[in-house]
């Protein structure tokens, strides 16, 4: 019997994310099924299962594992921020080079502008304007960048600021720039579960010269409770190459500039 190959933590990262994809789908499955889904010993599964159960990824149950509600699962920073990770990546490689030395730019709370952070490290006078706590502490110790976090009503599982003074703030705001994304995107329609961070986003469209939408391929064939707009708001719309024919056609119908990129693999 032939040993297996010991996985990089990529690898097990990528497998772990796999199954919270799997277990968010079906609701909950046995911990059994889940072994012979990805083919591994019990041990390492529940060895996954511990580490997403320890991140509140999911539940882990007498033999079952057990996701959380939907609406959960679509606002919660833990849930999003290593979802669709290569195609973020892409995605924000994509928009570095458009962000220039000295000037000032909008980004919102979306966790695929995380990827951005490491690429804004060496600018210089770059100014960040955002909502986004996780956002600010990931800049804060980029030398060449001050950050203004706008302060309202803190919600944790954003972990972002919302509300009237975040909007008074954006409205004193002139920016160069504005990057921003989407929960969910419909033929061109924009969603968002909770009404107070649509009135953030369309105080930062208003506060931008330019903008631009970050949304990957995940992002598309949805919708929310509360409809703020359409992609034609912004000057341009980034996604990645596994978005939908059909959602880039009806993006095309509104008069918008869309970009594809590949997404990038995981590095080893």
């Amino acid at each position: 019997m032939t040993a297996r190959t010991r996985l990089s933590q990529a690898a097990v990262e990528e497998r772990r994310q796999a199954v919270f994809q799997y277990v968010a789908e079906h609701g909950e499955t046995r911990i059994d099924d889940l072994t012979r889904q990805f083919d591994v010993s019990l041990m390492t599964m529940h060895r996954d299962l511990d580490d997403l159960a320890g991140r509140h990824l999911l539940r882990k149950e007498r033999g079952r594992a057990v996701a959380f509600p939907a609406l959960t699962m679509e606002t919660a920073t833990r849930f999003r921020e290593n979802s669709a990770l290569a195609a973020k990546n892409a995605l924000c490689a994509a928009v570095a080079g458009r962000i220039r030395p000295g000037s000032t730019v909008l980004m919102d709370d979306s966790t695929t502008l995380f990827p951005l952070v490491p690429r804004l490290a060496g600018l210089d006078q770059l100014h960040v304007v955002t909502n986004s706590v996780g956002l600010a502490q990931r800049l804060g110790s980029a030398p060449g960048v001050s950050v203004t976090l706008l302060g309202g009503t803190y919600r944790g599982d954003f972990n972002s600021c919302t509300g009237p003074s975040v909007t008074r703030a954006l409205a004193q705001i002139r920016a160069d720039l504005a990057l921003m994304s989407a929960v969910a995107i419909l033929e061109g329609r924009l969603f968002h579960p909770l009404n107070d961070y649509v009135e953030v986003k369309r105080a930062m469209l208003a506060s931008a010269e330019q903008t631009l939408l970050l949304a990957d391929h995940s992002k598309f064939g949805k919708t929310a409770t509360y409809a703020y707009g359409t992609v034609a708001d912004y000057g341009a719309v980034i996604t990645d190459t596994a978005t939908p024919d059909a959602e880039l056609t009806a993006i095309h119908g509104l008069g918008v500039r869309v970009e594809t990129v590949e997404p990038e693999e995981p590095s080893p």
